[in-house]
């Protein structure tokens, strides 16, 4: 039996002067921002929070991140990141993020970013927590 395919969450953002670099164009490396902060608004929807996780010894890692740069956002560009989360075997996590540009929804970066959870110990574990973040 197949699971069912999570309901993305969705964030609009802006693209903001200082984020773009000489050809007016956003830096590549300040796409990966966008889907951090995508990712953790959306954990904060299942009740994870960083800092609550970290002060018991529960640390949330990202282990690999697969970009697709498909075209460039200009400074002043509404943008609509889409992100779902998915468990991927015993100890990992994935997500896979697109964003698309407002203004037309055409599709700017696509990416799939794999993570785990890491115990105070500094090995994998999924802890409880997440177990009903994925309910």
């Amino acid at each position: 039996m197949d699971s069912p395919v999570p309901t993305p969450f969705e964030i609009e953002l802006k693209v903001r002067d200082y984020e773009c670099d000489m050809d007016h164009v956003v830096n590549n490396a300040v796409y990966l921002n966008y889907l951090e902060h995508a990712r953790h608004e959306l954990l904060e929807t299942r009740q994870l929070r960083f800092g609550e996780l970290s002060r018991r010894g529960i640390s949330l890692v990202v282990t690999r991140v697969e970009v697709d740069y498909k075209a460039s956002l200009r400074s002043g560009d509404r943008f609509t990141v889409r992100t779902t989360l998915q468990r991927s075997g015993r100890i990992r996590f994935v997500f896979q993020q697109h964003i698309h540009r407002s203004a037309d929804g055409k599709l700017m970066l696509s990416a799939v970013v794999t993570g785990t959870a890491l115990n105070a110990r500094g090995r994998p574990e999924f802890p409880p927590e997440l177990e009903q973040a994925f309910g």
